[in-house]
């Protein structure tokens, strides 16, 4: 319980960014969709704003909330995107991808004007690595990015959907869960897994969060700016 408490005085400080007109990234997995709820209340009460989803099921949900959507090509630069994550350093270092819209997650967070990470006291580590790192890959490469990801240290699982069949993303890809254990590097890393062929997009979001706010102790923590 008292994690779920966290997430949504997360969730609620974030809600306190939004203003009449924004246009905002609405980010996907359970923090995201506390403050999607929230968002929700606060449209049917009057606030006018345009969300642009990270995925299918947040474009669902927020459709369900009746929140208007556009896409990018409508809105290239939304004001703020708000989502969870599911390891953050104090350096403002991220994985994210455990619910496997890190793609779409990404794209969103870089075309932002401001990108804020909403998360439990339990996702803030001195190191990223303890959580496996998503990687997003073209199906017909999984052999070369396993061994790839192998000679980098890692060790690759495929992920698997329920019916015990591959998981498969929003747009038609594999995901590899990759553990590296401590990551000393996450930029150096970053970079080496861009450079494999067959690799969509991995989880590492360095550089890309403004902000950082952690439910912890009854109260919002606030990283960054």
């Amino acid at each position: 319980m008292a994690q779920v408490e966290e997430k949504l005085i997360a969730a609620n400080a974030a809600l306190d960014l939004i203003e009449n007109g924004m246009t905002v990234g609405l980010g996907s997995g359970t923090t995201a969709a506390m403050f999607l709820r929230l968002l929700g209340e606060r449209v049917r009460s009057g606030l006018k704003i345009k969300g642009v989803p990270t995925s299918e099921s947040t474009a669902q949900l927020a459709r369900e909330l009746g929140i208007l959507l556009v896409s990018l090509d409508d809105q290239p630069h939304p004001d703020i995107d708000i989502d969870g994550a599911d390891e953050a350093t104090e350096s403002m270092c991220l994985i994210k991808g455990g619910g496997g819209a890190l793609l779409r997650e990404k794209i969103v967070a870089f075309a932002s004007r401001r990108f804020v990470a909403i998360i439990d006291s339990s996702k803030l580590v001195k190191k990223l690595g303890k959580f496996p790192l998503p990687v997003e890959i073209v199906p017909f490469a999984r052999s070369l990015v396993a061994d790839a990801v192998v000679d980098l240290g890692g060790k690759p699982v495929l992920r698997q959907a329920n019916d015990g069949t591959a998981f498969l993303t929003d747009q038609g890809n594999w995901i590899l869960d990759c553990s590296f254990g401590a990551i000393e590097d996450p930029s150096s890393l970053a970079s080496k897994l861009a450079d494999i062929p067959g690799i969509v997009e991995h989880g590492l979001f360095i550089g890309l969060a403004d902000q950082i706010i952690v439910g912890r102790n009854g109260s919002a923590v606030r990283l960054g700016n």
